[in-house]
């Protein structure tokens, strides 16, 4: 029996369409600017992010490392919120690979968690003196993964780039889930991206690929960018293959990201009804869906080890978080299939 894999929206596989466009994909060395394939994604992302400039990466996380070392020198500070994925899940890549440190700002009251205001970044600005780092970057993440996917309201976005500006900050935005945010909010991606120096979209979760993202920019960052890409080991050759599924996915697979958000608030609306789940459902905006078992009296490990024994693929985050992620591979019935197998496991543990 096949696996529902709600683990990640990184476990998507390419469709047989997706499969057709990348044996179809008309290739060159992408190093020279000679393959076709990647020439016209360059040019649709720039023109979906209104930027002057992109470059094709193997994966998110080396757009956020390669934006941080354009961006900044060794010594550096880097100011993103608490749990964001460049301060939790690269690897301390911005320390090892940027010699920059990191400013994580805590989630504030009254505001979407996992973000910050323009009065937060003021106050993490520090003043010039040789004693401290210089604060040189503001990064945002769009969606906010580890706050359950929810999304920046725009003017509050707006406003942490001017004051970053105003200051002689740089900014960025990881935009992993970028384009579920825009399907949700209805906010056009250049909208988002306009008062920011950089800015990436991936094309392996909610779009469907198997591999890749797209660094955006003015065009002397993005100069910059290639001397990266290429120091780092990330240049490629014939990755047309790459593009033409990327090309697909943005012709196919971004308005069908509401579907995935559907697919999402049906969970955490099943899952609020079972007996010991904390989850708020009317919180849950995108694909991401997070829920709390403390009073199930289940572990979160527990609990996903007995969902996988019953086909279902969560991720335990903390010792009794749930992360479930909906995505193409994942259907209406998946989604009913799986809250039938939580259901059990919780009600089980209930009568005993």
């Amino acid at each position: 029996m096949k696996a529902i894999d709600l683990f990640s929206d990184t476990k998507t596989r390419p469709t047989p369409a997706m499969r057709a466009a990348i044996a179809a994909a008309e290739v060159g060395d992408e190093q020279f600017f000679e393959d076709p394939t990647i020439n016209r994604l360059r040019e649709r992302i720039c023109a979906l992010l209104g930027k002057e400039d992109a470059v094709f990466l193997p994966s998110g996380t080396m757009c956020n490392e390669i934006a941080i070392a354009v961006h900044c020198r060794p010594g550096d500070e880097v100011i993103a919120a608490a749990g964001s994925h460049v301060v939790d899940y690269e690897g301390g890549g911005p320390a090892a690979l940027a010699g920059v440190m990191l400013r994580a700002l805590p989630s504030q009251p009254g505001l979407v968690p996992g973000t910050f205001d323009e009065t937060a970044v003021r106050s993490a600005i520090r003043v010039e003196s040789r004693y401290f780092p210089r604060s040189r970057l503001v990064c945002v993440e769009q969606t906010m993964n580890s706050a359950g996917g929810r999304i920046w309201p725009l003017e509050q976005f707006q406003s942490v780039a001017r004051v970053a500006r105003d200051h002689g900050l740089a900014t960025h935005i990881d935009g992993a889930r970028l384009l579920n945010a825009v399907v949700a909010s209805g906010v056009s991606a250049q909208d988002y991206a306009r008062d920011y120096d950089s800015v990436w979209i991936d094309f392996s979760k909610g779009l469907g690929c198997p591999v890749g993202a797209m660094l955006a920019g003015s065009r002397e960052f993005i100069a910059q960018a290639w001397r990266l890409k290429q120091r780092w080991g990330g240049a490629l050759r014939q990755a047309g293959i790459l593009g033409a599924a990327a090309l697909h996915a943005l012709d196919h697979h971004v308005d069908r990201l509401a579907q995935d958000h559907a697919n999402a608030q049906l969970l955490a609306g099943e899952v609020s009804l079972m007996p010991g789940i904390a989850i708020e459902p009317e919180l849950v905006q995108t694909n991401l869906v997070f829920f709390d078992v403390r009073q199930t009296g289940h572990t979160a490990a527990a609990v996903c080890e007995a969902l996988r024994d019953g086909g279902v693929l969560m991720g335990a985050v903390g010792e009794y978080r749930i992360r479930a992620v909906t995505h193409l591979d994942v259907t209406r019935d998946d989604v009913l299939e799986a809250v039938k197998v939580l259901d059990r496991i919780v009600r089980r543990r209930a009568t005993h």
